[in-house]
């Protein structure tokens, strides 16, 4: 079973709506989505009343827990702990911070805003994560990703590198904006072995970090 916490829909750069992706998910075998769209101030309260609506519709009619969440984007980095607990007072189940990958113009500063915060769920893409930022992860419970999306899944082998080193648990999330993104099976222990993680490690992701995870959020 397929589970994935990191996925965007058409209500920002994405190309499906919500339960569509969701159902697309179901029929690539996937147990658990989330649906955690770019947000700041001017679209949180908007995204999450939206999603949610189509996560209950699609778990009530299909064997998926679908999760409603938030991707806080290329905010001010002095904003990223208000701004994740705002999200959680909105009921967001999820919340990811864009993490400072090499592709995109991500304020220093983000990755260690995120890590500090205990309003934060996930540390998506950190680009050249420090041992230091990887270490405080670890500490305070934040899952950091492994990811498919092309340019992020750049420095994949690094942020498995140091997150290895200091003991972090990692997600392998697809970052997905369309329907043919998602995983299939089997590709997220390549995605996992291919960024440098033992065959050990990937199945103690999949088998383990995904069910601690939910547990973490709530279910």
């Amino acid at each position: 079973m397929i589970y994935d916490f990191h996925t965007h829909t058409f209500l920002t750069d994405g190309i499906n709506s919500p339960i569509e992706l969701i159902r697309c998910a179901y029929v690539n075998g996937y147990k658990c989505i989330a649906i955690t769209d770019h947000a700041s101030y001017g679209n949180i309260d908007e995204i999450i009343a939206k999603v949610k609506k189509d996560c209950r519709l699609g778990s009530k009619y299909w064997d998926i827990i679908a999760i409603a969440g938030v991707e806080l984007t290329h905010i001010p980095e002095n904003s990223i702990n208000d701004m994740a607990k705002y999200a959680k007072e909105q009921k967001a189940e999820i919340v990811i911070v864009h993490g400072e990958t090499i592709v995109e113009p991500v304020e220093t500063g983000t990755n260690k805003q995120a890590v500090n915060s205990k309003y934060v769920d996930i540390l998506a893409h950190p680009g050249f994560i420090t041992p230091e930022e990887a270490e405080i992860a670890a500490k305070n419970d934040i899952y950091i990703e492994i990811t498919r999306r092309a340019g992020h899944s750049l420095s994949n082998g690094h942020v498995a590198r140091i997150g290895t080193d200091a003991g972090v648990k990692f997600l392998i999330n697809s970052d997905a904006h369309s329907h043919s993104d998602l995983y299939k099976k089997g590709l997220q222990e390549k995605i996992a072995l291919a960024a440098g993680l033992s065959k050990e490690q990937a199945k103690n992701i999949i088998e383990e970090n995904f069910l601690k995870f939910l547990k973490k959020i709530g279910h």
